[in-house]
């Protein structure tokens, strides 16, 4: 239990409460006017300390800076392609605004503040996905700054955010990845087996011909090669599990041929050393591939790389692949978002569905001779 004792000032006397900390520290604090105030605020501290709820008034003088950088070095569970948008939101967007401020001073509206000019920008408004990183990590500082009783609750959360706009899917039919696939000349089969498999860039360039069973039609996918800043990082895919993924009869003359002269061991696609750098944007064998294509039919659309990945989805559906099919393929964690991620292609399901009833109910009124 802790104690008021009065004392002298300028100004008359004044209280000073002592008490200690959870963690047995000695502290306190002065210039109440009042011994009953003196009182109050000392009845308070306990019922925080008895509740779990205290809060170290010393420990909330820390800045966001030094809580920040205590806290970016403790997201190295993230994968690097992951961390690296995290630490650029830190350094470009959080530091420099908060870096210098007090975490216990931070008011609820002022983060709110913040992200509504934030979302404006000063020239053009800033991407939903911008804003949301960096408040994330703002977010997470403050977050960890509850739980090490820093301050008593998060002044970011309840702020309103802006929402991330779902673009629309771009899918190719059969005859578009043929003609994709041909105009890319030697990356034919690589576009062929991103298309119909619905594997990532990383999943695929990091392949080892072991990786592959023709008898069987399935390749065991448990590395991704993720690039970043220039640089290759080999490590689990993006769910962290493996999963075989079937693939069609008509790819196994293909990979059979670029696995014939490469030992067990070499990487699938490329030269089987060097693992394969994602397609710029702007120039390479992609981007050449894709206008020979629009030169060939004008109506054929700008897909990206990973637009081969949602070409996958549809095909499979189109086929009548089920849901969970399609969560297995794709790795999806769960069948929720696959059909959160793929609503437009499932959406025909449902007149389908309305079809087959209809259907059936003809047939079994017919063969109950009604």
């Amino acid at each position: 239990m802790g104690s008021v004792h009065p004392y002298e000032t300028a100004g008359g006397k004044r209280y000073r409460v002592q008490y200690r900390t959870p963690e047995r520290d000695l502290t306190g604090k002065r210039g109440f006017r009042t011994k009953r105030d003196a009182e109050l605020f000392l009845a308070s501290v306990e019922v925080a300390k008895a509740r779990g709820e205290f809060v170290d008034a010393r420990a909330s003088r820390s800045t966001i800076s030094t809580l920040g950088t205590e806290w970016l070095a403790n997201q190295h569970h993230l994968k690097p392609s992951s961390l690296r948008p995290v630490e650029i939101a830190w350094r470009l967007h959080v530091e420099p605004k908060w870096g210098n401020r007090h975490v216990g001073e931070i008011r609820h509206s002022e983060v709110q503040n913040w992200v509504t000019a934030f979302t404006k920008g000063e020239d053009r408004p800033r991407s939903a996905t911008t804003v949301l990183r960096a408040y994330g990590v703002l977010a997470g500082i403050l977050d960890t700054a509850v739980m090490d009783r820093r301050i008593p609750s998060n002044p970011a959360r309840g702020v309103n955010l802006p929402r991330k706009l779902k673009g629309k899917h771009k899918y190719l039919t059969h005859s578009q990845v043929d003609l994709l696939a041909n105009k890319a000349k030697k990356h034919k089969p690589l576009v062929l087996f991103l298309a119909y498999t619905g594997l990532r860039w990383g999943e695929a360039t990091a392949l080892r011909v072991r990786d592959i069973d023709l008898s069987r039609r399935r390749v065991d996918v448990h590395e991704n090669a993720v690039e970043v800043s220039g640089t290759i990082h080999v490590g689990t895919p993006k769910t962290g599990e493996s999963r075989s993924v079937p693939f069609p009869p008509f790819l196994v003359p293909l990979l059979e041929a670029l696995s014939e002269t490469k030992t067990p061991s070499q990487l699938l696609f490329g030269d089987g050393i060097s693992y394969l750098h994602q397609p710029d944007r702007r120039r390479g064998w992609y981007v050449s591939a894709i206008a020979r294509s629009q030169a060939a039919d004008p109506e054929f659309p700008r897909v990206t790389i990973h637009d081969l990945r949602h070409t996958a989805a549809s095909l499979a559906i189109s086929a009548g692949a089920n849901v969970k099919a399609v969560q297995r393929m794709l790795g999806h964690s769960s069948a929720a978002m696959t059909l959160d991620t793929y609503a437009d292609l499932f959406d025909d399901d449902l007149d389908s569905v309305a079809v087959a009833l209809d259907a059936a109910r003809d047939r079994a009124i017919m063969s109950a001779g009604r």
